[in-house]
């Protein structure tokens, strides 16, 4: 499935990986933030989400971290890369 694609038609969760100080300065609409190295300790909260879920950061490194190891743990997920193209493909229409 195309992560994008599962953006606009608004299936999954997204889930920002950055710091609280970088999500409070813009974030995807109705994204979650948990932060990279909250990841292990929140990973029940994470599997009880809505799934697929779309991980995003700044840049796509660090949700692409994250998409690693959630995917290691049983967790259907897609690094969506930047918050910004994700807060993009929201707005566009399926």
């Amino acid at each position: 499935m195309d992560f994008k694609k599962l953006i606009k038609e608004n299936r999954g969760t997204i889930v920002d990986v950055r710091t609280p100080v970088e999500f409070s300065g813009g974030n995807a609409e109705g994204s979650i933030n948990i932060p990279l190295q909250e990841l292990e300790s929140r990973k029940e909260e994470l599997k009880s989400m809505k799934q697929p879920l779309i991980l995003c950061c700044a840049s796509g490194g660090r949700s692409g971290q994250a998409t690693q190891y959630l995917t290691n743990q049983g967790v259907d997920c897609y690094n969506g890369g930047s918050w910004l193209d994700v807060n993009y493909y929201q707005t566009q229409t399926a």
